[in-house]
């Protein structure tokens, strides 16, 4: 499934487009400007941009050309494992290790864990998941995401009563953290 970003300043637009995209089963996330469809992109791309070209803040071609200008650099991150405490994710390998041993995790379970690692330190909303990881549209499938977190913390070795990575802020959602 497609993760589509909706940029439109009329609201009443961007309600019809968003309505009418997930209905086709898209996950859309969408903004009303242009410098914070940016940011989203650079936080987490978007497989599409549907972008209004007369938007209030920034002419809708100068934010494809920022993009663009962005997309064409190298990564200076590339190669340079992510690390919180003794997690360590090597991105390029697709690997994981916990305190020098090798974590045996899925595709879906490494994906849920670089996106956690990415947002360390923050609270992540299981629709965030749900739209990031999954690229699925928020439906109330919070039962997948909450199965997910509970595969990863055993093979983290910590229970949701015991958490040491792996935090639940109820109501919110999870965030990674170093332990303490």
């Amino acid at each position: 499934m497609a993760q589509l970003l909706l940029v439109e300043d009329d609201a009443a637009i961007r309600g019809a487009l968003i309505r009418a995209l997930t209905e086709r089963g898209h996950a859309v996330a969408s903004s009303p400007g242009a410098m914070s469809a940016l940011r989203q992109i650079l936080d987490t791309p978007p497989d599409l941009v549907l972008l209004d070209l007369g938007l209030p803040d920034l002419e809708g071609y100068e934010a494809i050309r920022a993009v663009l200008r962005r997309a064409s650099q190298p990564d200076a991150k590339r190669g340079v494992p992510l690390e919180v405490g003794g997690l360590r994710l090597d991105i390029d390998a697709h690997e994981a290790t916990l305190d020098g041993a090798r974590l045996d995790l899925s595709r879906r379970e490494f994906d849920l864990l670089h996106y956690l690692v990415m947002h360390a330190d923050q609270v992540v909303a299981r629709r965030d998941l749900l739209t990031n990881v999954w690229r699925m549209p928020y439906g109330g499938a919070d039962k997948t995401v909450d199965v997910h977190i509970s595969w990863l913390r055993r093979k983290l070795g910590e229970t949701a009563q015991q958490p040491r990575y792996l935090h639940t802020v109820r109501g919110v959602g999870v965030k990674l953290s170093a332990p303490r």
